[in-house]
């Protein structure tokens, strides 16, 4: 049973969101936009997906949700997405993560719980790998690490063919009218970062929630993705009906209660 904090902030939260970014200006000059709200520790960051940005519904739910109870809130666009700089096409796996490093280190402050949905449950585990010990836990929404694989194992023949010949090849897409365009450079780019190929030493909590009827991530990688994680506090949560977005009234309001369950634990083990 969810508490009625967490159902007050969904249908009844009156806090305002501010709708224009900062930018953090990386090293090559691109420009990555971002809120923050400062607030007490841990922080909580939003890592979105694929061609997704952050103003979605579960990265300003959770936005609402850390302003109520006053904890420090981060969530960003990669390069190429949303309101950041640069085009999509150029955008790579490791580019991705290294935004999100460059957020984790110069916007957000001490421990973090970070939150990872889709492609972002990759760059998630790739922030853990790179700065441990500013993890106080993760998060991961239908993740999908390591998913050019399985992406380049499922196309035919003809599709690997056009990325071959012409670098790119565009997707259509059941959520936007845009087509996604997979590049041959995304894939093999992608291969240098892959994460599921070793075990993985976690010492912080770790949640998954994952929806059984997601035509696009299937349930089993979050089971993959426990067996390669070696740590004591790992729990999955299966929704039966849940899609690929989770993005129903049922499941923000478990997202909500998740990340806040494991905050509220971070505070009262801190020193």
């Amino acid at each position: 049973m969810l508490d009625c904090s967490v159902l007050s902030i969904l249908i009844g939260a009156s806090m305002v969101i501010d709708t224009k970014p900062k930018f953090l200006i990386r090293e090559d000059g691109t420009r990555i936009a971002y809120h923050h709200t400062p607030g007490s520790a841990p922080g909580v960051i939003f890592c979105g997906g694929f061609m997704s940005d952050m103003t979605g519904t579960k990265a300003l739910a959770l936005e609402e949700a850390c302003q109520g109870s006053r904890r420090s809130y981060t969530r960003f666009d990669y390069r190429g997405h949303g309101q950041s700089d640069a085009e999509f096409e150029s955008g790579t796996i490791g580019l991705w993560a290294e935004d999100a490093l460059a957020i984790l280190d110069q916007v957000a402050q001490g421990p973090q719980i970070v939150v990872g949905s889709s492609m972002g449950g990759w760059i998630m585990l790739l922030l853990a790998k790179a700065r441990p010990e500013r993890i106080a836990g993760l998060v991961g929404i239908a993740p999908a690490p390591d998913f050019v694989l399985t992406m380049w194992d499922a196309f035919p023949d003809e599709i690997k063919a056009t990325l071959k010949q012409d670098g790119v090849y565009y997707a259509p897409s059941e959520y936007s009218e845009a087509p996604y365009a997979i590049t041959l450079r995304l894939i093999e780019e992608g291969r240098q970062h892959l994460v599921l190929q070793e075990t993985f030493d976690v010492d912080y909590p770790v949640r998954i929630l994952h929806g059984m009827a997601d035509p696009d991530v299937p349930w089993r990688q979050s089971l993959a993705i426990v067996e390669r994680l070696q740590g004591d506090d790992i729990v999955v949560t299966f929704s039966k009906s849940g899609d690929h977005r989770l993005s129903e009234p049922d499941d923000i309001a478990r997202l909500i209660h998740t990340v806040e369950t494991l905050a509220r634990r971070a505070d009262a083990n801190a020193p």
